[in-house]
């Protein structure tokens, strides 16, 4: 059976990476009556690494892989750096391969999840949402943010559902809750639109906190990342098997380095130079910082 190979970005947070693992470790339990494989690891900043869950993978017996990148929208991480990493454990493992799933959302699941996360701290009449999301250079992963806003939205009954950026991209979060304020929401829901905890989830809290705390005339709450849950193992596995059967194709409809995009022309052709990891042992201990973009639906074969 093809293992599944969980990838994901990594962080500094220690708290992340325990969540991410708890994560791995919750799909393997749920595909071992299938006597299927599953590890897990991470391009940069922590552990475990990519090149660590494909060795053991590999010892295991195995050539083929089935990987999974664990993040939300299709930026440079999951166009260029996953795929980039993996296709350096196929040079390191002579006759191996590997076939590369699509990114987990938009999905009906993380829907569901969002929702279940903002009713615990507040209910949907009278409730106004800021979805936020990580920002990117990518307007393709940006737009795929406001998507869920908008499906968030679509058939509930919150007031209205905005989106805002913590980092790369506006509106940030405290001009978001600004625009929420002005449309005359008087409650707020800040939905952190991320997997696991980290430095990121944080400062949207964070900065949702002093928002409110500068306008006591708007409540402010803060609803719960997406979380480790078996909703979430159960896109995941979709994702795999959909990755092994399915045709899956890179969105190349809206990609800047596909289509000419007002504002982002400089990225049209672009050359495509993932940038280097310093916990992969190939690259020494630089670190640069330019992104590529892998489009083939299978690489590494």
């Amino acid at each position: 059976m093809t293992p599944l190979l969980l990838v994901g970005h990594g962080t500094v947070d220690p708290t992340g990476v325990a969540e991410f693992v708890a994560f791995t470790d919750r799909v393997r339990r749920m595909l071992a009556a299938d006597a299927i494989d599953v590890d897990g690891g991470f391009i940069e900043l922590s552990q475990p690494t990519v090149h660590e869950a494909w060795d053991r993978l590999a010892a295991a017996g195995h050539t083929r892989m089935a990987a999974v990148p664990m993040v939300l929208a299709a930026a440079g991480h999951a166009k260029g750096d996953i795929p980039a990493a993996l296709q350096r454990e196929v040079l390191r493992h002579p006759g191996a391969g590997y076939v590369h799933g699509r990114p987990l959302g938009p999905h009906p699941t993380l829907l569901e999840i969002l929702d279940r996360r903002i009713g615990a701290v507040a209910p949907q009449e009278g409730t106004a949402v800021l979805l936020v999301g990580r920002g990117a250079t990518d307007p393709d992963a940006n737009a795929e943010v406001c998507k869920v806003a908008r499906l968030l939205q679509e058939g509930r009954g919150y007031d209205f559902v905005e989106t805002a950026f913590v980092s790369l991209a506006w509106p940030d979060v405290a001009t978001g809750l600004a625009r929420c304020r002005a449309l005359g929401a008087r409650r707020v829901v800040v939905a952190p639109y991320f997997l696991f905890d980290g430095v990121l989830p944080r400062r949207v809290v964070a900065q949702a906190q002093a928002f409110g705390a500068e306008h006591p005339d708007t409540r402010v709450d803060c609803a719960g990342y997406l979380g480790d849950t078996d909703a979430l193992a159960r896109l995941v596995v979709e994702r795999y098997r959909e990755a092994l059967h399915g045709d899956i194709r890179m969105n190349c409809d809206t990609c800047a380095y596909r289509v000419l995009l007002p504002g982002f022309e400089e990225k049209l052709g672009r050359p495509q130079t993932p940038h280097h990891h310093p916990d992969d042992p190939s690259v020494g201990h630089g670190h640069g910082h330019a992104h590529g973009h892998g489009h083939a639906p299978v690489a590494g074969e």
